[in-house]
């Protein structure tokens, strides 16, 4: 999210990631859990399960802890019960900010996002005043050293929908969600591994912003991941480095 370079940038996505690698796993098994719930334990015919267990894979989650998170949204073991959320807001200099969330407690929660967006310059505002703003998509992003005509031909024939030379010459592979798993998967036999990758909404058109502006920006989306609740956070600004 942050940065001209995504490439430049998976460094410092892979340092935080590692740092709260617990918090990490304890978003994946709500996400398992509340997919298993709404559309069942079997992950072949369930597409939101499906990918919430590939990011579990992807995290090295252990199978074990996977499959109970199944168990328990399935109903076959003792659960929580989560209700997803969406808040929707601004950041410093306008750029678009989106929260979604799993909770047991919608008051904290909305409390908690909104203290987040009045702390570090930003604005709650109301569902929908934000989302249209986004697309959801799945990308994979591939190193400046991937041989741009291999990688493209091979993403093509997999039915990728494009493919985007970034100002850092690497390599973005966009995908409908629905195909992203069966994408990187057919791009993985032919040797293209990416270094990074997901279903995500992206943004429409992005915002740059200052160098103030995307110092608040930066604390808020921060601020919005450390929240306990929180499984993700989109937004369209482009942070000046």
């Amino acid at each position: 999210m942050s940065g001209h370079s995504k490439w430049a940038n998976i460094k410092h996505k892979k340092e935080r990631t590692d740092a709260k690698r617990g918090k990490i796993f304890t978003r994946i098994i709500r996400e398992v859990s509340v997919a298993a719930r709404i559309g069942g334990a079997e992950i072949s015919s369930n597409a939101r399960l499906r990918l919430a267990v590939d990011k579990a894979f992807s995290a090295n989650m252990p199978k074990d802890t996977i499959y109970r998170a199944i168990d328990r949204g399935a109903g076959h073991l003792e659960a929580v019960d989560y209700v997803a959320l969406r808040y929707e807001g601004y950041g410093a200099g306008g750029a678009a900010v989106m929260v979604d969330c799993l909770t047991d407690n919608k008051t904290r929660t909305a409390a908690n996002v909104r203290h987040a967006f009045s702390k570090f310059g930003g604005n709650m505002g109301t569902s929908g005043c934000v989302a249209f703003q986004f697309v959801e998509q799945g990308y994979l992003l591939f190193s400046p050293q991937t041989d741009e005509n291999t990688l493209m031909e091979a993403a093509l024939n997999a039915g990728a929908e494009d493919m985007i030379k970034q100002e850092d010459n690497s390599f973005e592979v966009i995908t409908s969600p629905e195909n992203f798993i069966a994408i990187r998967t057919a791009l993985n036999k032919k040797g293209l591994n990416a270094a990074d990758g997901e279903v995500t909404l992206y943004p429409i058109n992005k915002i740059i912003l200052n160098a103030q502006d995307s110092l608040q920006t930066q604390q808020l989306i921060d601020a919005l991941e450390d929240l306990d609740d929180t499984q993700a956070v989109y937004t369209t600004a482009v942070f000046n480095e």
